[in-house]
């Protein structure tokens, strides 16, 4: 019999139950056949079977506990890097646990000794939930908190979407995020991010306002941060990506660039950056409206720290396949879905060919010399800071966006953007 078709304890009893008035009815032949049938489906022995049918079918409570096999220590180190990688689930914490304590360990969050190591090196995922749930939580988690038409130009662009099972890095959902508050009137901030759909490897960034100069600084800074190339582009159908300037753009980074969109009300095809808009974004930030320079530059201090933490720390569970089947009792279809262990965006980077073995060591030694706890902390401090800064002023002086570039605009000049000169010009080779 197959390990997962195996009854648990209480299956065995129920049937066993249900097997016992027949047996006691039954003559002696009949009793032999329905002691081969309950042995087969059981998998018990004969003998365990005979005993447990002539007495009382009941679990019987264990007369000697067993002793703990994970202590106060070990708990306490569970509970450090539980807080440090946010309370992720145990399927995701479970893969990089030892990985992180060490991490921590080096940094002087926690003491290790050997035994602890050892222990939190074989600790099962089922165990890692048990503690979860007995240790609490002294702070909260980080905050969790109609389609636009396709223009003309958008019948240019392939509609589609990249494929769930995706194995090569480079093909990047991109999607933008209002922060406009209870009314869209004015200027305002939108976060642009951008998504691996075979990594989970996310990059995000804050414009003021979407127009073609800031949205293509935005693309700038995000490709200057990126640690593989660029090889497809998939946004939704919004104007502020199917336009003549971003085609361009694109077209001049590189002729290799796929570029193609999603179908128009086709929500699901830009299904992996949808989902890191409510968690990584609108999770943080909630509906409230963000429409200065300040806002939007410390956002972006933000969003630097957000792609160190979950890009290096935040394990992340993919997609392997789904079982579609009838359900027995209802007739109705159900659809599981089958996971992968969990792995940081950067593991996940490793395991692949598209990072050369200097890259994987400066990655590496860069996630090494990052303290998680420290970095959490810094997000929180962050967020208070950025809700603690006000908002334009209605009919009051107007927000400067060039205030807010990372890159000169020189590469943006055209007919219809004018030549400025930057008080603050910020360039790729100063991060």
């Amino acid at each position: 019999m197959l390990k997962e078709e195996r009854m648990t304890i209480d299956e065995r009893y129920k049937y066993l139950r249900t097997m016992q008035k027949r047996y006691r009815t039954a003559t002696g032949k009949e009793k032999g056949a329905l002691l081969d049938e309950i042995e087969m489906v059981t998998g018990m022995h004969r003998k365990s079977i005979l005993r447990l049918l002539k007495g009382e079918i009941r679990r019987q409570h264990r007369q000697k506990q067993r002793g703990k096999t994970y202590g106060a220590e070990v708990k306490a180190a569970v509970k450090v890097v539980a807080e440090s990688l946010d309370w992720i689930c145990a399927e995701r914490l479970q893969p990089t646990l030892l990985r992180t304590a060490e991490q921590l360990g080096r940094h002087g969050e926690l003491e290790l000794t050997a035994e602890i190591k050892e222990k939190l090196g074989r600790m099962s995922v089922s165990t890692v939930g048990r503690l979860l749930a007995d240790v609490g939580r002294d702070r909260p988690r980080l905050p969790r908190k109609g389609p636009e038409r396709a223009n003309w130009l958008a019948k240019e662009i392939p509609a589609g979407r990249i494929a769930w099972d995706e194995t090569e890095p480079g093909h990047f959902e991109v999607d933008t995020v209002h922060h406009s508050g209870p009314t869209n009137t004015g200027q305002y901030v939108h976060s642009l991010q951008m998504v691996d759909v075979a990594t989970g490897w996310s990059e995000r960034i804050a414009l003021l306002g979407r127009s073609y100069l800031v949205t293509g600084d935005g693309f700038e800074r995000i490709l200057a941060r990126l640690p593989i190339p660029v090889l497809e582009v998939h946004p939704d159908n919004g104007s502020e990506f199917m336009n003549h300037h971003l085609l361009r753009f694109w077209q001049e980074q590189t002729a290799d660039i796929h570029l193609s969109r999603s179908r128009p009300y086709q929500k699901n095809d830009n299904r992996f950056v949808e989902q890191k808009n409510a968690t990584l974004i609108r999770a943080y930030l909630g509906n409230e409206r963000l429409d200065t320079v300040a806002q939007t530059n410390l956002l972006n201090e933000l969003y630097d720290l957000m792609g160190l933490y979950y890009n290096f720390f935040q394990p992340v569970m993919r997609l392997t396949g789904k079982t579609i089947a009838a359900d027995p009792d209802t007739g109705k279809t159900r659809i599981t879905r089958h996971y992968d262990a969990a792995r940081t965006p950067l593991d996940r980077l490793c395991a692949t060919d598209a990072l050369s073995s200097l890259q994987k060591e400066a990655l590496l030694a860069r996630r090494d010399a990052l303290n998680p706890r420290q970095l959490r902390d810094a997000i929180y401090s962050l967020l208070d800071r950025l809700f603690a800064l006000p908002c334009a002023v209605p009919d009051g002086p107007s927000q400067d966006v060039y205030l807010t570039l990372f890159n000169s605009p020189d590469f943006l000049k055209g007919d219809d953007c004018p030549s400025v000169t930057l008080s603050n010009e910020r360039t790729i080779a100063a991060r």
